[in-house]
């Protein structure tokens, strides 16, 4: 007998469904119109559909056990698969052993700008969160110092970037978010050991001394404060921090990056491996590493960053993946972005966002917050130290566009719903630790929708801020890009070659480093030209009459 079965998956697949419809028939004009990707619009959507507005999506209703405390769970688990897949797609879509050549730059971007960019986040809280003490707004502000993978990574790869940006700069930009992120652990966990460890003399929050009792439980779970003092916890940010969490992810996502490449290779030497099981590899080797060391407590951030960076150290994968076409990896990225900020969307704390009588917060702190942190977060680092890395970030105006485009977005939810599981749940803790976590979600959060709107709305307000001052698109690089159908949109900054091809300028991936490098024409195995239909009529298109003499056509090489 049919019946309605209007249960919480069903009404789940369905909105998602419908969203990614309606998204994708108007989808050129959202993204390569009028700029606006998929982050802000997911978000919107979630909002709307949410628990707040129309009640169709409330994840604390899921389950066979609903709880309002499984959303955090959820959320955390949700976050480091969209991250950890996307992460890995991230690594190897940079050029070739790029960590080697650019490793000062990913230095002073790691070390000294992230130091700086906490420090100025922690003044900001301060200055506008009440009752907050200085180890609270040091690890509030280690939840949003990196900036978003994930965000970044349309800010780097994205239609305005193909016409604006140069290629060194959002390489730089891709890199540094994708090591970031993962890099965050140190300050978090620095500023936690600090207050776990801080003495129960209220030397450090002066909240008096616990039971003996009490200490001995919080030290059994691993939560909240237990005492000990700043040697103890210098010493175990170093040896569980540094030594466990950061450089066992770095060897963890070495070693398997690195002997997954190579069992590729070999597999495909002898034809083993079909084209769908070949451009879905980056999205098993993911979901391999966030299962691995989220079992083994390291970061599984780091680890998806340095595998993809490893799997194409020498180019080849992401040479043999442009070969194939592959279109798969950038479905992926939409697929999880959808779910993903539409689910960000949906479990937004409003209630909490204006309590002025609990926390303390009101709507206006908050956006005056984030104002701030726009402005301050990361601006001042990048500016003061842009001259020490000249071959990627070439002046004033790169710097201040490097710094203005450093979003908040899915990898802080992950820091802050990571963090709430190292202090005591809410009440359970003393006076410091229980308005650290009172605060921190609706801080967090309300940055997180922040930058997702302000940033969302920054590159189409840019576009126009271009087009009226007569900005030209980069044309620099040239590539031949296939058309895969005659009703396939000319992409942006590109322009029409034949009826099978579009001359496509400063495109973010190449699998070589250096643009003398890359290959004009194919060769054989004698050393001579490749004669292909193909080859022979783009470059008589190049050397023809009236062709740009300066224009750069690259051909793939299809050799593994």
């Amino acid at each position: 007998m049919p019946n309605l079965d209007v249960s919480d998956l069903n009404t789940v697949v369905a909105v998602l469904g419908a969203f990614i419809i309606i998204f994708g028939i108007i989808s050129v004009k959202i993204k390569s119109r009028w700029f606006l990707g998929e982050a802000l619009p997911s978000v919107l959507i979630g909002i709307i559909l949410g628990p707040i507005s129309a009640k169709f999506l409330d994840s604390s209703r899921w389950g066979s056990s609903p709880s309002p405390e499984q959303t955090s769970a959820i959320t955390l688990g949700l976050t480091r698969i969209m991250i950890g897949v996307q992460l890995v797609i991230a690594g190897y879509q940079l050029p070739a052993k790029y960590q080697l050549l650019r490793w000062k730059e990913m230095v002073l971007c790691l070390l000294p700008i992230m130091t700086v960019m906490w420090l100025c986040t922690t003044l900001c809280m301060l200055a506008t969160v009440p009752d907050l003490s200085l180890l609270s707004a040091l690890v509030i502000a280690s939840c949003v110092t990196c900036t978003d993978p994930i965000l970044s990574q349309a800010i780097a790869k994205g239609p305005f970037a193909d016409k604006f940006v140069a290629r060194d700069l959002r390489e730089i930009i891709s890199s540094e978010a994708g090591a970031n992120d993962g890099f965050g652990f140190p300050f978090l966990m620095l500023a936690v050991y600090l207050m776990r460890h801080a003495n129960g003399d209220g030397s450090s929050s002066g909240h008096g001394a616990e039971s003996a009792a009490e200490v001995v439980a919080r030290s059994a779970e691993g939560v909240g404060r237990i005492g000990g003092g700043v040697g103890v916890a210098i010493g175990n940010w170093v040896v569980e921090t540094w030594l466990y969490i950061v450089l066992m992810s770095v060897a963890i996502g070495g070693l398997v990056g690195f002997v997954a490449g190579k069992a590729l290779k070999f597999a495909l030497r002898r034809k083993w491996v079909d084209s769908e099981s070949y451009l879905l590899y980056p999205t098993a080797l993911g979901l391999f590493l966030v299962g691995i060391c989220g079992m083994l407590g390291t970061d599984d951030l780091l680890a998806c960053f340095v595998a993809g960076n490893a799997m194409n150290w020498d180019g080849e994968f992401l040479r043999e993946t442009e070969a194939r076409h592959d279109e798969v990896n950038s479905c992926m990225d939409v697929l999880l972005n959808f779910g993903g900020f539409m689910y960000i969307g949906t479990v937004m704390p409003w209630d909490e966002f204006h309590q002025p009588d609990t926390t303390g917060l009101t709507w206006g702190r908050l956006i005056g917050l984030g104002f701030m942190i726009l402005l301050f977060r990361r601006i001042p680092a990048i500016l003061s130290l842009y001259k020490f890395m000249p071959n990627v970030c070439k002046n004033y105006k790169e710097a201040f566009f490097m710094g203005y485009f450093g979003p908040i977005g899915a990898g802080a939810v992950f820091y802050v719903e990571h963090t709430r599981h190292l202090y005591p749940e809410l009440g359970h803790g003393d006076e410091e630790e229980t308005h650290l976590v009172r605060v921190m979600i609706p801080v967090v959060y309300f940055l997180v929708l922040f930058s997702i709107v302000v940033h969302g709305l920054s590159i189409p307000g840019l576009n126009l801020i271009y087009k009226f001052c007569g900005v030209k698109p980069i044309m620099d690089d040239a590539v031949v890009v296939r058309r895969k159908s005659v009703r396939v949109p000319t992409p942006v900054n590109a322009e029409v070659n034949d009826n099978k091809t579009f001359v496509a300028y400063n495109r973010f991936s190449r699998p070589l480093f250096e643009p003398g490098e890359l290959p004009i024409v194919e060769e054989d195995r004698d050393g001579g030209r490749a004669v292909t239909p193909d080859s022979v009529e783009l470059e008589k298109q190049r050397r023809s009459p009236g062709s740009q003499g300066d224009r750069t056509i690259r051909f793939s090489q299809n050799r593994f």
